[in-house]
C-alpha cells in the first residue's frame, strides 16, 4: 500500500535484528524517508509523536517515524533537538541508533540495509554502538546492559566499553530520572540472564552511581540467585526482592527510592530481606514460630505477596553453592498458611462474644484466633497436608 501511494518506508531495529537471528518479531518500527508530517497525515496516518513526528499506520496501527537527526542541547537523555525534514537519508537515521544490531533496515523488497556492520555483529556477538553519538544519551548504557541479560552470548565491545566509562566519568549518568532507570532496570531483570545487566553496569561503573548499595554486595553468588529467579520464571517483583535480598533494611530502602520502585516490589523486598533466613529453616520450626512468620507476613490477608516471597527464597536456595543449599520449605509453609486461614475467625468471634468475661472482647476474640489457627497450623504439619 505504501508503494502504491509513493511512500518510502523501512522496517528498522529490533524486528530486522530478531529476524536475522530467527526469533520470533511481536512488534514492528518503520521508518519514512522523504516524507513530511503533512504527507503522512493525508495518508491517513494519524499522529502521535510528542518529542518527533511519529504515525500510526491507518490499518495495522504499527508506528512509523520520519528519518530524522538529533543534535544534544543538554545533559541527560532529554537534552536534544530533533530535526525531520525530506531530506533527512535513511542512513543519517540509522547512525543516530544506540547498537550496531539495532541499526539496520529492511526495505519493501527484503533488501537489507547495515551500514554499520549490524549484520557482522550479530555474527560474531558483539555489542558495538553505532556512533559517538552514543555517549550524548545516558539511557543507552542501561539499554545495553539490558540487551547483555537478553542476548547471552553477546559480549561488550572493548571500544564502547571505553565510552560507557568515560560518560559515567562525566556524569551523565547522574542525570538519569530514577522512574526510567527503573523502567530499564525492571525489563532487564525480566531477560533470560539478570545477572549479565548487572555485571556490565559494574564494569562501565555505572551501578555504584545508580545504587551504591548494591555495587558493594554485588559478587558471583548475588548473581547465580538473581539467575537463579529468572531461571525457575518468577514474577518480576520476586526477581528483584531476590537481588536485594542480602541488603540490610536501610539499604533495601535506599535502593527502591533511588530507582522509585513500584509498591509491590518494594514491599516484598523489605519482607523477603527481613525473613529469607527463616524461610530457610523453616523445617525447623514448630506451630508457633510457624504461625508468627505468617503473621509478620501478613500472610493471612496476602496470601498472594507470601506466595511470591516463597518464591523469592525458593532462588536464593538455588543460587547457593552446591553443597550449601537445604531442602525448600516452601510446601511446609504453603500447608500452614492453608491450615491458618481455613480457620473460621467470625464464628470463634461470636462464640467469644456470647461468653461472659471480664476481659475485653478484642483481646479474647484475638487470642481465640490465635490459639485456634497455632492448633490448625501444628496439626498440618504434623500430618505433613494442608
Amino acid at each position: 500500500m505504501e508503494a502504491r501511494r509513493g511512500l518510502v518506508a523501512y522496517e528498522v531495529g529490533g524486528a530486522v535484528r530478531d529476524a536475522l537471528l530467527g526469533l520470533p518479531v511481536n512488534d514492528r518500527d518503520w521508518v519514512v524517508v522523504g516524507a513530511t508530517p503533512e504527507r503522512m497525515v493525508e495518508l491517513g496516518f494519524r499522529p502521535v509523536g510528542r518529542d518527533f513526528p511519529v504515525f500510526l499506520h491507518p490499518e495495522t496501527h504499527e508506528e512509523y517515524a520520519l528519518a530524522r537527526t538529533e543534535r544534544k542541547t543538554a545533559r541527560g537523555y532529554r537534552g536534544f533537538a530533533v530535526h525531520t525534514s525530506p531530506d533527512v537519508s535513511l542512513e543519517d537515521d540509522l547512525r543516530r541508533r544506540d547498537l550496531t544490531i539495532n541499526a539496520m533496515a529492511r526495505a519493501a523488497d527484503g533488501t537489507l540495509v547495515d551500514p554499520w556492520g549490524g549484520e557482522r555483529d550479530l555474527r560474531d556477538g558483539v555489542l558495538r554502538h553505532v556512533s559517538e553519538a552514543f555517549a550524548e544519551d545516558p539511557v543507552r548504557i542501561l539499554r545495553l546492559a539490558r540487551f547483555a541479560a537478553r542476548f547471552e552470548r553477546f559480549a561488550v565491545a572493548p571500544e564502547t566499553l571505553a565510552l560507557m566509562r568515560a560518560m559515567v566519568a562525566g556524569g551523565e549518568v547522574d542525570a538519569l530520572v530514577p522512574e526510567r532507570v527503573w523502567q530499564e532496570v525492571s525489563r532487564g531483570l525480566g531477560e533470560a540472564r539478570p545477572s549479565r545487566m548487572l555485571d556490565v553496569l559494574r564494569d562501565a561503573g555505572a551501578l555504584v552511581r545508580l545504587a551504591p548499595e548494591l555495587d558493594a554486595r554485588w559478587d558471583t553468588r548475588l548473581a547465580c540467585v538473581v539467575d537463579a529467579a529468572a531461571r525457575v520464571g518468577a514474577p518480576l517483583a520476586a526477581r528483584f526482592a531476590a537481588l536485594l535480598h542480602g541488603l540490610d533494611p536501610a539499604a533495601v530502602e535506599a535502593v527502591c527510592a533511588r530507582m522509585r520502585a513500584p509498591n509491590d516490589c518494594r514491599e516484598l523486598a523489605r519482607l523477603v530481606a527481613a525473613e529469607h533466613a527463616t524461610v530457610a529453616r523453616a523445617d525447623t520450626l514448630d506451630a508457633a514460630a510457624t504461625l508468627a512468620l505468617i503473621e509478620r507476613c501478613d500472610a493471612v490477608r496476602k496470601p498472594a505477596r507470601f506466595a511470591l516471597l516463597l518464591r523469592a527464597c525458593d532462588a536464593i536456595r538455588e543460587g547457593l553453592p552446591a553443597g550449601a543449599a537445604t531442602a525448600s520449605g516452601a510446601r511446609r509453609l504453603e500447608a500452614a498458611l492453608r491450615a491458618a486461614r481455613a480457620v473460621d475467625a467470625g464464628a470463634i468471634a461470636a462464640e467469644v462474644a456470647r461468653a461472659r468475661d471480664c476481659a475485653p472482647a478484642a483481646e479474647r476474640i484475638a487470642a481465640a484466633v490465635r490459639a485456634a489457627r497455632e492448633a490448625a497450623v501444628r496439626a498440618a504439619l504434623d500430618t505433613g497436608t494442608g
